[in-house]
């Protein structure tokens, strides 16, 4: 269920994806807020939205991380091609999106029962 929120809450939350780039003090500034708003009261009331928001943002980027990877594939010598490859992977993990993992289990014998033990009763009486 959505919460209501102010109009500043959501141009705050609007701003931090858009012109802030992430920067809270950026979009505290742009969405309208006092310099003297204590950032923490801001996020403090909209901490789910901006997960949620965040969750969004890193779903939107996760064809730009699909691309990232193809362009390793036709350039590998680009310069800095690992580490770009690198954050790209960490991207698609954190977008959902994880390579499969196949596991092969194999067995060699079926069950073998045990008739029950026997009872040896001793006669010391």
């Amino acid at each position: 269920m959505a919460k209501n929120l102010t109009e500043k809450q959501q141009a705050f939350i609007n701003v931090l994806f858009g012109d802030a780039r992430g920067d809270l003090y950026a979009a505290k500034q742009l969405a309208g807020y006092s310099p003297n708003t204590v950032l923490s009261e801001i996020t403090a009331g909209i901490k789910d939205e901006i997960i949620e928001a965040t969750k969004n943002f890193m779903a939107h980027n996760a064809p730009k991380a699909a691309y990232a990877i193809i362009s390793g594939i036709d350039d590998p010598t680009e310069l800095g091609i690992r580490d770009k490859l690198n954050a790209a992977k960490d991207l698609l993990d954190r977008s959902g999106i994880i390579k499969s993992e196949k596991m092969q289990v194999e067995s060699s014998g079926g069950v073998f029962i045990l008739p029950p033990k026997a009872v040896i009763e001793d006669d010391d009486d």
